[in-house]
């Protein structure tokens, strides 16, 4: 997705992602290893780790760390694969704070629940820094941390919509949301899958639509700042899905 935004573009890139390198150290010796993230909606990168992984051992020695975010090639060259590099510090989080924050990580990666509790588990967040995404060859923007991250306030008006619109929208359009996701990338039918499409989450750049294990990104054509451009921006997708 190239945009005139390039913070967008990044928050996109972060948000979508499946999976992630991440880069830790021990004693000045680089270490990456695979993760898979969940944006919080302040664009907080959720990790479930295990305490027997090197990576949360080098994490609680030394707490910065990076990780990289990878989109897909446009050609055969990978050098156009768009990505984003985020710097951050990472930290357990604590357990007053986990319950919410668990449920939007298995949000996003609903087949965690059947290890998501195990006593060797236990979520970390990366508190975002600067970034630099690499929108494909030979094209790369330096971002700060101010410039990345979404507005603040409205971060907390999509939270406090938020449970409102997911049920309106599950109780009422449901099948709306089916047509939506049958034409995202990945929302074909596949065997042995059966249940509605659901509205997961939200957040200012998109929305996450679920049936059971299966999980799909909705990208936002822009920023949205309320439940009204939500709601305009759902309409949006269901129209360009639909014959005129």
């Amino acid at each position: 997705m190239v945009t005139d935004n390039p913070a967008f573009e990044a928050r996109q890139l972060i948000r979508g992602a499946a999976s992630a390198s991440l880069a830790t150290q021990a004693a000045g010796q680089p270490f990456v290893s695979l993760v898979t993230p969940a944006a919080a909606p302040d664009l907080t990168v959720l990790l479930l780790l295990s305490s027997l992984s090197e990576h949360t051992r080098q994490l609680q020695a030394e707490p910065r760390c990076a990780l990289l975010f990878q989109g897909v090639a446009a050609e055969a060259n990978p050098q156009t694969t768009p990505r984003v590099t985020l710097t951050g510090l990472a930290a357990p989080v604590p357990a007053g704070e986990a319950q919410p924050l668990k449920a939007r990580f298995l949000a996003r990666h609903p087949y965690a629940a059947l290890y998501a509790d195990f006593g060797d588990f236990a979520l970390w967040r990366v508190t975002p820094g600067s970034a630099q995404l690499v929108g494909g060859f030979a094209r790369a923007v330096r971002l700060r941390r101010e410039a990345l991250l979404p507005d603040a306030a409205v971060v907390a008006t999509l939270a406090a919509a938020e449970a409102g619109i997911i049920d309106h929208v599950n109780a009422d359009h449901a099948g709306a949301m089916a047509e939506i996701a049958a034409g995202l990338p990945g929302g074909g039918p596949k065997g042995g899958e059966s249940g509605p499409w659901r509205l997961a989450a939200v957040d200012p750049d998109g929305a996450w639509l679920a049936q059971e294990e299966r999980v799909l990104r909705l990208n936002f054509s822009a920023p949205v700042v309320d439940a009204g451009g939500v709601r305009d921006e759902l309409i949006r997708a269901i129209r360009a899905v639909r014959p005129a």
